[in-house]
């Protein structure tokens, strides 16, 4: 009866994926039926891999993802688990053969956040991205192409820097917790203390290439059962973005940024109809 306890751990994983983000369950509910339960499976791997390190403050970290590191290892190797979160990624991962590479690559990202405080140039800067972001988009586009390894191979640059612009416009959210609360800097060679215009422009203007350059060579060619729910995070991320761009660079530690309810709903109303026309 090992189905019934699998269906029960994806079901784990879709739960936390809709208690930790609307955003992006809503995304998922826009994929098609026969690819939401690996994209949750994902998601909630790396969630709870992120809460380690951002959260659990009363606990030791290091301590809690050694355990969690491990654990996902023993599944992988045992083909289950008891903690239904390791139990429902292990068969997405084997399911599409995702590399070790990118799982390896997310955990030094989250291990990381453990010790270090500060990035000073851009190699570290990129690193961290890529472990934390990147691969993340790439174990999606495994599943949206369904072992296509060609198709893979053309979507996976455009894949990674939609990662890399959805890591980046929340590190620009999340400025005052990551620098406050958390002590963390991931922009290298800025003073988050004294933000000025100009370093909050050069942000942006990173962030926004990578859109433009997952837009116009991933999204659009994504096949149709993924391209309207990925189609539909990013609308959400450029509108986030979008509101930052208004923020005053010396307001922006004290600002936290939100899409409201509505304005989600307005966002998917108006991307189906474009979907629909055949406009993405």
């Amino acid at each position: 009866m090992k189905e019934l306890f699998d269906s029960v751990s994806s079901e784990c994983s879709k739960l936390v994926t809709k208690k930790y983000s609307t955003s992006f369950s809503l995304a998922v509910n826009m994929l098609s039926p026969k690819i939401r339960t690996d994209i949750y499976n994902i998601y909630g791997f790396v969630r709870f891999a992120d809460e380690i390190v951002d959260s659990f403050h009363d606990y030791n970290k290091e301590l809690l993802m050694e355990h969690f590191e491990r654990d996902y290892y023993l599944a992988k190797e045992l083909g289950i688990s008891l903690n239904p979160i390791l139990n429902s990624f292990q068969q997405t991962v084997l399911k599409y053969k995702i590399p070790d590479e990118m799982v390896q690559a997310f955990l030094k990202s989250m291990k990381a956040d453990l010790f270090k405080t500060e990035y000073q140039t851009k190699e570290e800067y990129d690193a961290y991205i890529y472990g934390s972001a990147d691969v993340v988009g790439l174990m999606c586009l495994k599943v949206f192409v369904d072992g296509d390894d060609k198709r893979f191979n053309e979507l996976k640059d455009a894949a990674m820097r939609l990662g890399s612009a959805f890591q980046k416009v929340n590190f620009l959210r999340d400025l005052k917790d990551d620098f406050e609360v958390l002590n963390r800097s991931y922009f290298p060679n800025i003073n988050l203390g004294e933000l000025d215009a100009s370093s909050k422009q050069l942000i942006i203007d990173e962030i926004e290439a990578d859109f433009e350059f997952a837009y116009q060579n991933g999204i659009l060619k994504l096949p149709v059962e993924a391209k309207f729910g990925v189609y539909m995070a990013y609308r959400y991320y450029k509108r986030l973005l979008k509101k930052l761009k208004d923020v005053p660079s010396e307001k922006i530690m004290d600002t936290r940024i939100r899409i409201s309810n509505p304005m989600k709903i307005n966002l998917l109303a108006r991307s189906y109809v474009k979907y629909k026309l055949n406009i993405i």
